[in-house]
């Protein structure tokens, strides 16, 4: 009867009761000697009797059909806000409406703010494997066409059978690339790459780095310089190989989205127990909408130059997900057409 009981439900239940009550004392005072029992302490006991009543019906109705909803209530948001089996819940009987009302409000922005990263988390999810598809699928329809090519009769052409092979080849390799780089993202996530720490000079290490794309930049005419503050030697303590692979992919970057003539330099900037490590170029530069998504996977700025220069486009992935391995940063700037900038700090050596 009273499974689905409103409020408007309750406020007239408990005003039949009221007047019900008031029929009650009238009718027993009616039926009685009434000037025999006007006294002061018939009064007091009536009043004591009537506000009993109030007390008890009111606090059963309230407690049955409200109270009892919102414990049950904050008792399933207080439970799911529990996360270590030593917590405990605070008794619901011990806490106020108004601080169930700021409980349940903060759970509710909270759930929201839960709901918000799913459906961002989720977002990106099928994002990644749009670009996972379509970047396998470009070189695999490519060696298609060139395997067919060959088995329809091109096999035996000589103008043709070695240069398609060589194009297969080419492609095998980026297959192999983007799953070498896939797998090493998964390592840096998941936590099961041992980074192999060890002190070593940075200005050695970035030297070594330059010398590797001297050939490189001089098809492009490309100037690569450390800057005036460079010159000091700077003690880290990383894993030199991995930190190699952070500046091997910047440079390469600066290099290949720079202008033909332009310039790449390298600086080393000094912050008390960390060193900025900053390349930057003079090349296209990148529009502020592209720079949050410059480090996810996958994310190309212009995908066709992208594709046509190489690389699994998973590089600034690598370098973030090394980055946070040392516990350390990585940011950018950059102006279209005046150049970008990338920074990342890495600790010294004791």
């Amino acid at each position: 009867m009273f499974k689905n009981i409103t409020v408007n439900g309750i406020a007239i239940i408990l005003t039949c009761f009221l007047a019900g009550l008031n029929v009650f004392v009238f009718a027993l005072l009616f039926l009685t000697d009434f000037n025999t029992y006007q006294t002061s302490w018939f009064w007091v006991a009536l009043i004591l009797a009537s506000l009993v009543s109030c007390y008890f019906v009111v606090g059963y109705f309230f407690e049955k059909f409200i109270f009892r909803k919102v414990k049950l209530i904050y008792k399933i948001i207080n439970d799911s806000k529990v996360s270590l089996p030593s917590e405990k819940a605070q008794h619901v009987t011990d806490i106020s409406l108004e601080d169930i009302n700021q409980e349940v409000k903060e759970w509710a922005d909270k759930t929201q703010g839960e709901i918000i990263y799913l459906t961002e988390l989720e977002n990106y999810r099928r994002k990644f494997l749009g670009n996972v598809s379509h970047e396998l699928k470009t070189p695999i329809f490519t060696i298609q066409g060139y395997l067919h090519t060959l088995l329809d009769g091109g096999l035996y052409d000589e103008n043709i059978n070695k240069k398609y092979l060589e194009r297969t080849i080419v492609n095998v390799e980026r297959l192999q690339n983007i799953i070498d780089d896939l797998e090493v993202i998964n390592k840096l996530e998941s936590g099961k790459v041992d980074l192999n720490k060890s002190n070593f000079d940075l200005k050695e290490l970035t030297i070594e780095v330059i010398d590797d794309f001297v050939l490189i930049a001089g098809e492009k005419k490309t100037k690569l310089v450390l800057k005036d503050g460079a010159s000091k030697s700077f003690y880290v303590h990383a894993d030199r190989g991995n930190i190699q692979q952070v500046l091997t992919n910047l440079i390469s970057n600066s290099i290949k989205y720079g202008k033909d003539g332009g310039i790449t330099k390298v600086g080393f900037y000094d912050m008390a127990d960390k060193v900025l490590i900053e390349v930057s170029d003079n090349g296209i530069g990148i529009e502020e909408e592209h720079l949050k998504h410059l480090f996810d996977r996958f994310y190309r700025v212009d995908a066709g130059r992208s594709r046509s220069l190489g690389g699994s486009g998973l590089g600034l992935s690598i370098v973030k997900h090394i980055l946070e391995a040392h516990r350390q940063s990585i940011n950018v700037r950059s102006t279209k057409e005046v150049g970008s900038t990338f920074g990342f700090t890495l600790s010294k050596s004791n």
